[in-house]
């Protein structure tokens, strides 16, 4: 697995890679407003995890998912963890949890 120094970095890297999309994290799902498209965590893979780290504040914190459903749709999700982490389902704590303990 790659390996990116800032987030910046990492989200341009996937961009070039197809992961084009972005969604964001609800509470049962992640969804692309993109396509207005609800992804259950049984409709989706996270093929890649990166973990960041802010040096000065713990608001920086962030763990960026490639993520990617079917053949052709493939995107990112950037979540917060630590205090501002999200209220989430236990299938989506479940999906999420086992990336995160193999992220960089």
């Amino acid at each position: 697995m790659k390996s990116y120094d800032t987030l910046y970095e990492a989200l341009n890297d996937l961009k070039k890679r197809g992961y084009t999309l972005d969604f964001n994290l609800k509470p049962h799902c992640i969804e692309c407003p993109t396509y207005k498209l609800e992804l259950h965590p049984e409709n989706f893979e996270i093929k890649e995890t990166y973990r960041f780290e802010g040096m000065s504040s713990p608001d920086d914190n962030s763990i960026v998912y490639a993520i990617q459903s079917g053949k052709s749709l493939k995107g990112v999700l950037v979540d917060a963890y630590g205090v501002y982490a999200e209220a989430l389902s236990d299938a989506m704590i479940a999906k999420l949890k086992v990336s995160r303990g193999s992220s960089d």
